[in-house]
């Protein structure tokens, strides 16, 4: 499935860019192959236009910000939140603006990002209960660039098949390759996913887990959120929460922007913020070198037998379901590489 190639996915919010990003001025992104320029408004909220003036079509993410609406470098040409162009600086004060408008898209605060949605969202931006709540700090940990695609990433956290091999640095037991297997409720957004593994406790992560154990259990309450946001919710023996969302935002057909957000129920006391960020880190970069060696192209139709599948693929095969029946309830047929198409 190519993504920018199915128009359903439009109808989601995806996480963009750190909302303090634009405190210096506007930010271009590109949200499924839709290059479009993130600024904030009067009232500090976000706004998402088209990255083009309607003049002659120079960027408007090269320009500047006047209050609260953005102006085209090109030839001071002014915008508003919607779009609509309020000033032509080269014409006399008594004449009117044209009535002209940049194209503009739904864009919101949450959780420190700025989240965008192209097309009426079909649900809402999904909900993290421990943001905000007193026992729990926020720390946003990354903001990466990586050369596959969302599916992969979504499919990937719930494999549990791949921690032994992929995570033999970190955590993982390739002498257990076994994997535990996840007890699975479907929702209407996505589904929950409930198991508890067995894990290597190196000395690095003894603050990380809350006990000196050589091994440790974890009890994973997780969520995926449909399209590509999920929520691994780790809870230790120690019982520390270590709960980890994603935001898996596709760019192109082959790129996405990795967005990871951490709450824990500890204090900086008790385990550092950059501890978290190193231990994290180097899971995620196991995942990032394998998952950037896979065909962005993650065929959705089952039926068409392309890749191979065992049991602890549970998941990633609800995911690819889920997918495929929200396209064709939208009129909608995957859109794969052509080459696929022959296979």
């Amino acid at each position: 499935m190519l993504s920018t190639k199915q128009p359903v996915l439009r109808r989601f919010w995806y996480a963009t860019v750190p909302i303090d990003h634009l405190k210096d001025g506007p930010k271009p992104f590109t949200l499924l192959a839709e290059p479009i320029v993130l600024f904030l408004d009067a009232k500090g909220e976000p706004a998402a236009l088209e990255d083009r003036c309607c003049h002659r079509t120079a960027k408007l993410s090269k320009g500047w910000c006047n209050n609260g609406h953005i102006v085209c470098g090109y030839h001071g040409w002014e915008y508003d939140r919607d779009g609509k162009l309020v000033m032509v600086p080269q014409f006399p004060f008594e004449q009117p603006v044209p009535d002209a408008k940049a194209r503009s898209f739904r864009a919101q605060s949450r959780y420190g990002y700025v989240w965008v949605a192209l097309d009426e969202p079909l649900r809402d931006i999904p909900e993290i209960l421990e943001d905000g709540r007193p026992r729990y700090r926020r720390i946003h940990q990354f903001y990466e660039k990586w050369n596959t695609a969302a599916l992969r990433l979504m499919e990937n956290s719930f494999d549990n098949a791949h921690f032994a091999f992929v995570h033999k640095g970190t955590f993982g037991d390739i002498n257990q390759p076994k994997p535990e297997k996840y007890e699975i409720v479907e929702t209407d957004d996505g589904f929950d996913a409930e198991t508890i593994i067995t894990v290597r406790n190196p000395p690095n992560a003894y603050r990380i887990s809350g006990t000196t154990d050589p091994t440790t259990k974890r009890h994973q309450r997780n969520k995926w959120f449909m399209p590509f946001c999920r929520r691994l919710d780790m809870e230790y023996p120690s019982g520390i929460r270590h709960i980890i969302f994603n935001c898996a935002t596709p760019i192109s057909d082959g790129e996405i922007q990795v967005v990871q957000i951490l709450f824990r129920n500890d204090t900086e006391a008790d385990c550092s913020t950059q501890e978290l960020i190193d231990w994290d880190a180097a899971i995620i970069a196991e995942d990032r070198d394998m998952l950037e060696s896979t065909d962005p192209d993650a065929i959705v139709d089952m039926s068409r037998k392309i890749e191979m599948h065992m049991p602890s693929d549970r998941p990633g095969m609800i995911m690819r379901k889920r997918l495929l029946e929200l396209l064709r309830t939208h009129d909608e047929d995957e859109q794969p590489r052509t080459d696929q198409l022959k296979a």
